[in-house]
């Protein structure tokens, strides 16, 4: 009896390991709520230059009930239009360079690295990332470029090259500076930008931070800006900026101490569950552009005054820099009456994809200035160039699971 159990078991198990080996094609196929999905891939199943292996990947199907979505979304305009690099550029975003288990989301964000490394949505180094995080209910977010929100819904679904989960919309390749400020209200930055004729720099400049004050920021002390020429202006949002160092959220650690584009210190404080940056309370963190990271702050930052302290016992921190508060906000009309939809945002050098992209057995999301990077413990894909992507996938790569 004991034997035959033992048997049992073992066919039970060749059985599953025979299942978690199937293709990809196979398992989209087969999956009834992933039927646009597949179909969209065949779309592009003509793209050459595949991958030359694939294995460790994770990949966030969007579903169908997704595709539904899509008119009334910020990747509207682009499917409508049948762009075919935007979309490309959307498919390889929804890659994981890493083999990622549901089990691994947790409370603390995590960015993860993706197979998007299209210098328009990805001028950061090591390609662009998606944030994963474990919310109330056990819920499981990937949060994407414009603050745009996917639940997972179905996790765990094995193949051959790694792990697919399903989500409820589509992620959004972050976009530049210009057009996130839009997207998120904050026209007295996006303005104040353009007035000190930073604008193109934050659009263009590589790996940045940036800790941008809200509307309300600028207008509660915008007798200060008055008198203020471009070059003063230049100076103050400068202050504000971290070059060449993308610092996520779980790297702000209490005293933490950054260097701005001025040369000065910018200091992190934590305390009463908030996070400040000086004295300046973050109101909203992590959120994702084509070249870093924006955290917003509650207050404008002030070079003269880096020592200031916070005092986290009171709700809302007092503002840094001497002035008034004025009845229309500051910048505001100085903001860019054309801004860059997605798809148009420009780069430092016009980049388009950055070939040598690699895909890990396992992956971690682990921060080294900030930045999400992945480890391998085993072989790594090659990525010849952005546009065999999808036909890798399509081409049934001869692949080995990830373990993790």
């Amino acid at each position: 009896m004991l034997s035959a159990f033992v048997r049992l078991a073992v066919l039970a198990g060749l059985a599953g390991a025979a299942l978690a080996q199937q293709d990809l094609p196979k398992l989209l196929a087969d999956n009834k709520n992933l039927t646009k999905f597949n179909d969209l891939l065949q779309g592009f199943g003509d793209i050459t230059s595949p991958f030359s292996t694939l294995q460790g990947i994770s990949i966030l199907a969007p579903s169908n009930d997704a595709f539904d979505k899509i008119a009334n979304s910020d990747l509207g305009p682009a499917f409508a239009a049948n762009n075919t690099d935007i979309i490309r550029a959307v498919i390889e975003y929804h890659i994981l360079n890493g083999t990622l288990r549901s089990s691994q989301a947790s409370t603390t964000p995590k960015f993860l690295p993706t197979y998007l490394n299209n210098a328009t949505y990805a001028n950061v180094t090591g390609g662009q990332t998606v944030q994963v995080v474990k919310q109330a209910g056990n819920d499981i977010i990937f949060v994407s470029g414009l603050g745009s929100r996917s639940t997972l819904t179905t996790a765990d679904l094995e193949f051959a090259g790694g792990t697919v989960h399903v989500i409820d919309t589509f992620l959004v390749p972050p976009q530049a500076f210009t057009s996130t400020t839009r997207a998120f209200n904050l026209t007295a930055l996006g303005g104040a930008a353009s007035v000190g004729k930073i604008n193109e720099t934050l659009d263009r400049a590589k790996d940045i931070t940036l800790f941008g004050p809200n509307n309300d920021a600028f207008k509660r002390v915008g007798s200060a800006f008055g008198s203020l020429g471009a070059e003063d202006v230049a100076k103050l949002l400068g202050y504000h900026l971290v070059n060449g160092s993308i610092r996520f959220s779980p790297s702000l650690t209490n005293n933490t101490v950054l260097k701005s584009s001025t040369g000065q210190d910018l200091t992190i404080f934590s305390g009463g569950n908030s996070l400040y940056v000086n004295s300046a309370k973050v109101l909203q963190q992590d959120i994702l552009l084509a070249n870093g990271v924006l955290h917003v702050i509650e207050n404008v930052l002030d070079y003269n005054a880096t020592k200031v302290l916070p005092n986290p016992q009171i709700p809302s921190q007092p503002p840094i820099i001497p002035g008034s508060e004025v009845p229309d906000t500051p910048f505001t009309s100085a903001f860019p009456t054309s801004v860059s939809s997605i798809g148009q945002a420009t780069t430092t050098d016009g980049a388009s994809a950055t070939d040598g992209a690699s895909a890990t057995d396992d992956l971690t999301a682990t921060t080294t200035d900030g930045a999400a990077t992945a480890t391998s413990s085993g072989a790594a894909a090659t990525m010849g160039s952005e546009a065999g992507l999808v036909a890798a996938l399509l081409g049934g790569a001869a692949v080995v699971a990830a373990a993790l």
